[in-house]
């Protein structure tokens, strides 16, 4: 009962939170068209440590700016170089992606970790990250039990947005506090489009919204991303860069991925995400 009493009073700062670094940003990526899907502007490199690898713009060092991080989770058994495709596409268009080295991502530690790295290799003058890390501008993502465990990590106050990718069941939707894109498969005989339907119509308190990947299969987003990688990039890229050219794909009334049935078996808007304004 509480709860229901107090969402109306909060309505309109989750829909400011949908965007929390959108409107009116000017972070100064390079535009890319709305090419979410082709590689970014950003030559890429690869960072291999005992606990997180990092997926970030070769020259980043020699960057004018801060760049926002993606932490990541591994599905069962996997390790981050199954997504490598997928990691390496969002570092191509700017992120620092920490990737849990970890088969078993659930609790979201390993994650976390990725940012405290990111957090000491920022401070650090010898490192070619010194000053080029936007530790204010965080999202999280994951694949089957690391999807979970993005939720999971959607409950610190680090990280601004979610995109859990076919999640486990062992999360509560209740601890996020930002902006949540969930993605099943149509085909998902692993983890079934209704349960991960159920997170998003648990995430009543937040912009939410969920996206059903027409053909896809738990393993579609292993190796070649295939039609996870544009609207993950997209969605990031509005979030965590103010890229107001990716709005339009999730907001307003001429809402793009709503609109493709190619690319989309089904598509849903909880009301705070209908909120949030378009173009």
């Amino acid at each position: 009962m509480l709860r229901r009493l107090l969402v109306p009073l909060v309505a309109l700062v989750l829909v400011l939170a949908a965007a929390p670094h959108a409107a009116g940003a000017d972070t100064g990526f390079p535009s890319v068209g709305r090419n979410w899907g082709a590689a970014g502007p950003y030559a890429t490199a690869v960072d291999v440590g005992p606990v997180t690898t990092l997926y970030y713009p070769r020259d980043i060092a020699q960057s004018p700016r801060r760049h926002p991080v993606i932490v990541w989770g591994n599905g069962t058994f996997a390790f981050p170089v199954v997504y490598r495709d997928l990691l390496l596409h969002w570092a191509s268009h700017g992120f620092v992606v920490a990737a849990a080295n970890t088969p078993q991502s659930n609790l979201g530690i390993s994650m976390r970790a990725g940012i405290e790295l990111l957090a000491q290799r920022n401070a650090d003058p010898g490192s070619v990250f010194h000053g080029r890390v936007d530790l204010d501008r965080i999202g999280a993502s994951g694949h089957s039990q690391g999807g979970a465990a993005a939720i999971v990590v959607g409950g610190d106050s680090r990280v601004d947005t979610v995109v859990p990718i076919q999640p486990g069941p062992l999360a509560d939707a209740d601890a996020v506090h930002g902006p949540m894109f969930i993605l099943a498969g149509q085909r998902d005989s692993i983890v079934w489009p209704a349960l991960v339907k159920a997170f998003y119509n648990d995430a009543d308190h937040i912009p939410a919204i969920y996206g059903e990947v027409r053909g896809a299969d738990h393993f579609t987003v292993v190796g070649a991303p295939g039609p996870f990688a544009g609207p993950t990039t997209a969605w990031f890229r509005f979030q965590l860069m103010g890229d107001e050219e990716a709005r339009g794909e999730f907001s307003g009334p001429g809402c793009r991925v709503c609109a493709d049935t190619r690319t989309w078996s089904d598509v849903r808007r909880n009301p705070l995400a209908l909120q949030v304004p378009g173009l």
